[in-house]
């Protein structure tokens, strides 16, 4: 019988992913809960005195409004990052770590394709993102009123939401197109990881060092450069990341179709 690719591999990582969705939602929500605390109490005065160069890497000139506090601390730190290793540690597993444990010449004994596997694979990974994305405006929409983010409107909140979910998916698209390209997964881990540090520190740092070409170079940059939480969906912005994900799962699939696998 041909093993329907998709709910097997939901199915494998349900646990991981409630424990992703929810885990990355909680810490979302309990940093965000504390925006009352830094507006009244002083801490976005306090921030002024830090030098301008942390200012502007972590985004830290306005934490007196909400978008201000939830773009630097919270979707400008926390929740990307968490969304980026999500992505990394899924998408590394989905080939690789098959291939290298024998378990992918098992699924590919059966009449379906290399593409159409890591095809399937790929779109349980968009669904965990989702989950997570979806989890996480849900949760923000719950607390907008008890935490004072009420200036911050639905549609703001959905459109960050939805760019941190195009994140999770740009680095799990280059996690499986390394997986599918080496069938490796400690480099894969290695290399998408430290990719992700890279473009985020060339994202914070580019300005302050008088370099901010390298900023356009980041997934980091698309994802809140336009600034969704002021400024609504910013559909240039996720047309880019979605066509660097697209672009990253070809390239590996295309390779992947080609060569021989480890065993």
């Amino acid at each position: 019988m041909l093993p329907d690719i998709y709910t097997q591999t939901i199915s494998d990582n349900r646990r991981p992913l409630i424990a992703w969705s929810a885990g990355i939602t909680a810490v979302g929500l309990m940093y965000a809960g504390f925006y009352p605390q830094v507006s009244g109490g002083g801490m976005a005065d306090t921030v002024q005195n830090y030098p301008e160069a942390m200012r502007e890497a972590l985004r830290l000139d306005d934490m007196s409004s909400a978008a201000g506090y939830l773009g630097s601390s919270v979707f400008g730190l926390l929740l990307p990052l968490l969304a980026m290793i999500f992505g990394v540690t899924f998408g590394a597993r989905a080939i690789a770590g098959d291939e290298e444990s024998g378990y992918l010449d098992l699924l590919l004994a059966y009449p379906i394709s290399r593409i159409r596997l890591a095809l399937q694979r790929f779109a349980a990974l968009v669904t965990g993102a989702t989950a997570i994305g979806l989890l996480v405006l849900l949760g923000m929409l719950a607390i907008r009123s008890s935490a004072d983010l009420d200036s911050i409107s639905v549609g703001e909140f959905a459109a960050q939401c939805l760019n941190l979910t195009l994140l999770a998916i740009t680095f799990g698209a280059l996690a499986i197109g390394l997986g599918a390209a080496t069938g490796r997964r400690g480099p894969v881990l290695a290399g998408a990881a430290a990719i992700g540090v890279l473009t985020y520190a060339a994202h914070s740092l580019g300005g302050v060092i008088g370099a901010e070409w390298l900023e356009y170079l980041s997934p980091f940059h698309y994802y809140i450069g336009g600034e969704p939480l002021r400024n609504g969906i910013q559909w240039a912005d996720a047309a880019i990341l979605f066509a660097i994900s697209a672009i990253l799962v070809t390239a590996g699939l295309t390779r992947f179709d080609r060569r021989d696998l480890t065993s």
